[in-house]
């Protein structure tokens, strides 16, 4: 019997098979071949009611985007059980227990051309930490597919992360970059709660963090890069004022200008980047748990995609996938 990971390793090596047999199924072939287990897996022990028009039709009917993810899941776990498995082993979709195929510890994302899903939320340090699961992300031209007639759905690329990759990359190489220059643990351990829980849509947070890479890791002046700031500062207002828009408020760059009365510049910064977790996380801004810190000291901080939050994770695949990311 192979074990877990000489599964996965199995489905990394047939990701071009995949992304053929899958494509080849949503225009209508081999569905001979999927049919018993589409029937199996399905909640109602049926085959689903798109199945009509894909069976007749060589497409999908026009879904919305939450039901394609859902098909998208489905055809995925025939293909691996016929064509990567040879039906070697049963495998079902069951994301109520927290991965989509447990059989292979394997969650599924399928983004469209817009690069973005929504997750669920548990802890601010998956950011940097990753998930608990593998993932095999399908990127589909779904955004497009549904705005034509007939309705084409098919899969464009498709990329297998490890646990670690579910990560947001940026965040990622800033605090590997932490861990490999401070050895003070109280040190990294501010660090890396601002990093896990940074708005980078806010101006005074994204201050901090392009402080925290262009002081505290590229060692470049403090004070040319606080002028700098000042400067972005003035501009933004501007034409903020312009446009109607409300002004970034002048407390936020007091803030900003206070981080050099403190030295050395690295304690200025990191008194900056707590003060805003506090300021705006309240008693949510919590320090990593034991379990926590001791993933962040062995993890290889190695992620791929981009992560920001509004009630819910918010992946971005645009990186992965070579388009431009834009996370915030």
């Amino acid at each position: 019997m192979p074990t877990i990971q000489e599964r996965k390793q199995l489905v990394k090596n047939n990701i071009p098979l995949i992304l053929k047999k899958i494509n080849g199924i949503l225009n209508g072939q081999h569905l001979d071949d999927i049919t018993p287990i589409l029937a199996r897996i399905d909640r109602t022990g049926h085959l689903p009611h798109w199945f009509n028009t894909l069976n007749a039709e060589g497409r999908l009917p026009n879904l919305d985007g939450k039901t394609v993810g859902s098909v998208i899941e489905k055809l995925l776990v025939c293909v691996l059980e016929k064509f990567v498995f040879n039906s070697s082993i049963q495998l079902s979709v069951n994301p109520a227990r927290g991965v989509d195929i447990p059989e292979l510890e394997l969650g599924v994302k399928s983004p469209s051309t817009n690069y973005c899903t929504s997750e669920p939320y548990f802890s601010a340090y998956e950011r940097l930490l990753g998930n608990e699961y593998d993932a095999i992300v399908l990127l589909t031209n779904y955004q497009e597919a549904k705005s034509r007639s007939p309705f084409c759905l098919q899969i464009l690329q498709i990329k297998y992360l490890s646990g670690t990759e579910i990560a947001d990359t940026k965040l990622c190489g800033l605090a590997k970059s932490i861990r490999e220059q401070y050895p003070d643990e109280f040190f990294q351990k501010k660090i890396v709660r601002f990093l896990s829980y940074v708005n980078q849509s806010d101006w005074e947070a994204n201050c901090i963090l392009k402080l925290i890479d262009s002081v505290l890791i590229h060692h470049n002046s403090i004070s040319k890069e606080i002028n700098r700031h000042e400067r972005d500062f003035q501009r933004k207002n501007v034409a903020y004022a312009r446009s109607g828009k409300p002004l970034l408020p002048e407390d936020s760059l007091e803030r900003i200008h206070s981080i050099v009365e403190i030295a050395p510049p690295e304690h200025g910064i990191v008194s900056a980047a707590e003060n805003w977790v506090i300021l705006t996380q309240k008693d949510n801004g919590r320090y990593p748990n034991d379990n926590e810190w001791h993933r962040f000291l062995i993890s290889p901080l190695n992620g791929k995609i981009g992560m920001s939050f509004a009630l819910q994770w918010r992946y971005n695949f645009g990186v992965l996938f070579n388009a431009e990311e834009n996370v915030e």
